[in-house]
């Protein structure tokens, strides 16, 4: 349904209701209105990576995994699938007047803020640090998640707007001061993306404020960017209690009533939480109009219309119960796992060998541990691989397997080192020294790295204190390292770790992040070779040599790959294979005139022994200009080559990824030099000695020049 058709509906059944039935409407949870034939609706609904705190459901690699692919096609997939199992689910629910939180057809997601610090908690929810990856993989994830059918399949929300990331302990009272520049360089343009190319239906406000105006109610962000800049014609919700921080936190109001009143004004439709029960107070002292609450109650019927809640043909209502969690959505679920595993050291151990290693040691807290495959925002799967139990199945009949759990996981921050913390280390010591080679199991999980304990959230995480392994995991890879045996490291966390001393003394890392319910498996395929490790890091992966500003500063300089300049212990975009690539024939035209896109091809070969997939990826230098990025991604592509095969590769790289940024914020395409590189990962020192592997480079002239507005 188009939505100058379904704005009329919604306003002519508006128009029916009483100011009252109008304030209700704009809870989160609104209430039915029987005389008008209104169902009772709960806009709070997860899909983070699978429907989420609803039941069974397909629960796919945590979204920093899922962005680790570099498989834009994969994530539309993935978008689909979980909208047809939150279809299934709200059919069958709704069916039996199961109206309850979570069992909407508003999805809260996904979350596009840039992950600038690797310490913050809910990065693993994010798509990593570069805003073109974000941009890209956020507009394929809402596009599958709405679907191309007559009706929204389902809504898809981009949050939080907009500069969102952490601390977590501060986020309720923090106010995030951005410069233009980093703001139209860095921190908006994944929504501007999510809103005027992928049609995103809502967008989320964020908790903390941005240049002092709370996010829910900033007249700059909602008004003047959202609604006016872009003209986004969605509806807008508030993060969970965010409200309710304007007057208990951030102070900016008196009372609950004032923010109410300052939200709706600026454009905030839906509230999460319960400030908005106090609209009608506001509209009793003149605070607010009757029109605006008619406004934000139209934005919101315009939505429940193009989602079909009120036609009973509505061409989704026939998807079964029995799409939810299928074989089919499970095989593209092992998929997405294995794409997400990203190679990070490989002595030559790997792939391990059935026929070399007779007793194979698994040690480690989070090789038998179900949490970390979940990370956050998750549903339940009606099945879950563990990496032990991943590797125990691909290991086969004629490998032993010996295992030790080593430590605890350990919650430093909360705990202090004991020696029950490492109580099996001698087992450990044991275990490894039996062995011909150890596969050992470390990292964190989404209750060590997470969003902060609040209404909304009953267990508390948080950011990250540093960027090392916990105490006990320390003590327990120095152990195992010591023991003399092959070591492979799989680290399952949601960002960036220093893992300075495995790099350095053990055969092989493997990241695996938080790999979704079937993650083991993939993990296990990739140790032993069935399956090629292909993905690539969407965060730079710091040393303890790096350097990292105050997590409170929001400034990018010397934040990401972007803005640098030390050197990483893995780069962004980095990844190793089991078999070797070459480019070559790379063509692209000398020109281009500003505004116009730029379309070039490249010969990939797969010159080594076994097939497997290649990322392509595209970074971008404007020279000449001061205050740049050093170079920014600007197209990538997945191709897979089975061993001696050569393809062709082509990329768009668009005008938007062109675009120099002023540090007042006005962004134009100048005439002047581009330096364009194409290979399997940036064009950097630490690339090239990592892998070996030169990219290609060519330059082009920008001829001309255009403003953006």
């Amino acid at each position: 349904m188009k939505r100058e058709e379904a704005r009329k509906l919604a306003e002519k059944l508006v128009g029916e209701m009483t100011l009252e039935e109008k304030a209700s409407q704009l809870r989160y949870d609104a209430p039915a209105i029987p005389r008008l034939g209104i169902p009772a609706y709960n806009w709070w609904n997860e899909a983070l990576h699978g429907v989420a705190r609803a039941g069974t459901a397909t629960m796919f690699p945590q979204a920093i995994g899922m962005a680790a692919m570099f498989d834009a096609p994969l994530m539309k997939e993935i978008g689909d699938v979980i909208s047809t199992e939150a279809r299934a689910k709200y059919n069958m629910q709704s069916q039996r007047d199961d109206r309850d939180i979570y069992k909407g057809l508003t999805m809260w997601s996904p979350n596009i803020n840039i992950f600038r610090d690797p310490r913050w908690g809910r990065g693993h929810e994010t798509y990593g640090e570069d805003p073109y990856l974000t941009s890209r993989l956020g507009a394929e994830f809402i596009e599958g998640l709405q679907g191309d059918g007559e009706y929204l399949k389902t809504a898809a929300c981009a949050k939080h707007f907009a500069v969102h990331s952490g601390p977590e302990g501060l986020r309720h009272s923090f106010d995030a001061k951005a410069s233009p520049k980093d703001m139209w360089e860095t921190y908006l343009p994944a929504f501007e993306v999510a809103v005027k190319e992928a049609g995103v239906e809502s967008v989320m406000g964020a908790y903390n404020r941005t240049n002092g105006e709370p996010c829910c109610g900033s007249k700059t962000l909602l008004r003047d960017i959202l609604r006016g800049k872009w003209e986004f014609q969605g509806h807008i919700v508030s993060d969970c209690w965010a409200i309710r921080d304007f007057h208990t936190n951030h102070m900016v109001t008196h009372t609950a009533t004032e923010s109410a009143a300052l939200a709706l004004k600026n454009g905030c439709d839906i509230n999460c939480g319960v400030t908005y029960l106090h609209m009608l107070e506001a509209y009793e002292e003149g605070l607010v109009t009757e029109e605006q609450i008619t406004e934000a109650a139209v934005h919101a019927f315009t939505t429940r219309y193009m989602l079909g809640l009120f036609d009973e043909n509505c061409e989704y209502n026939k998807i079964p119960y029995s799409e939810n969690d299928s074989l089919a959505h499970q095989a593209l679920n092992l998929k997405a796992s294995r794409e997400s595993v990203v190679l990070l050291k490989n002595d030559g151990i790997l792939p391990l060998s059935r026929e070399k290693i007779h007793t194979l040691a698994v040690i480690g807290p989070t090789a038998d541990n179900v949490q970390v495959l979940k990370g956050n925002y998750h549903g339940s799967a009606s099945q879950y691989i563990t990496i032990h139990e991943g590797i125990r199945a691909a290991a086969g009949d004629g490998i032993r397997l010996v295992f030790s759990e080593g430590c605890h996981l350990y919650k430093e921050k909360l705990e202090p080192l004991s020696a029950s913390a490492n109580d099996r280390l001698s087992e450990a010591d044991a275990v490894a020294r039996m062995a011909d080679a150890v596969i050992l199991c470390l990292g964190l999980d989404s209750t060590l790295e997470g969003e902060e304990g609040d209404t909304g959230n009953s267990y508390a995480a948080g950011d990250k204190p540093d960027l090392l392994l916990p105490a006990p995991q320390r003590a327990l890879l120095e152990t195992v390292v010591a023991a003399g045996k092959p070591v492979v490291v799989v680290l399952t966390a949601g960002s960036s770790m220093d893992i300075s001393y495995a790099e350095e003394h053990c055969g092989a890392v493997l990241q695996a992040w938080y790999p979704g319910a079937l993650g083991g498996r993939a993990v296990g395929e990739i140790l032993f070779g069935d399956v090629n490790p292909s993905g690539r890091l969407p965060v730079t992966f710091y040393s303890s040599e790096n350097t990292l500003p105050d997590m409170t500063d929001y400034s990018m300089k010397g934040r990401t790959y972007r803005y640098m300049e030390e050197k990483p212990l893995y780069p962004f975009g980095y990844g190793l294979s089991y078999t070797s690539f070459a480019y070559s024939d790379l063509e692209a035209p000398a020109s281009v005139q500003a505004g116009e896109a730029l379309t070039v091809s490249v010969n990939v070969k797969n010159t080594g022994a076994v097939e497997g997939d290649e990322v392509v990826e595209a970074y971008i230098s404007r020279k000449g200009l001061e205050d740049q990025p050093i170079r920014s991604l600007c197209g990538f592509a997945r191709v897979h080559l089975k061993a001696g095969e050569e393809k062709k590769v082509e990329l768009t790289v668009s005008p938007r990824s062109m675009l120099v940024v002023a540090e007042d914020g006005s962004r134009s395409i100048p005439a002047g030099e581009c330096v364009l590189s194409i290979g399997g990962g940036q064009p950097d020192e630490r690339t090239l000695e990592l892998t070996g592997s030169p990219c290609l480079e060519t330059s082009f002239q920008v001829e001309g020049s255009k403003g953006i507005d």
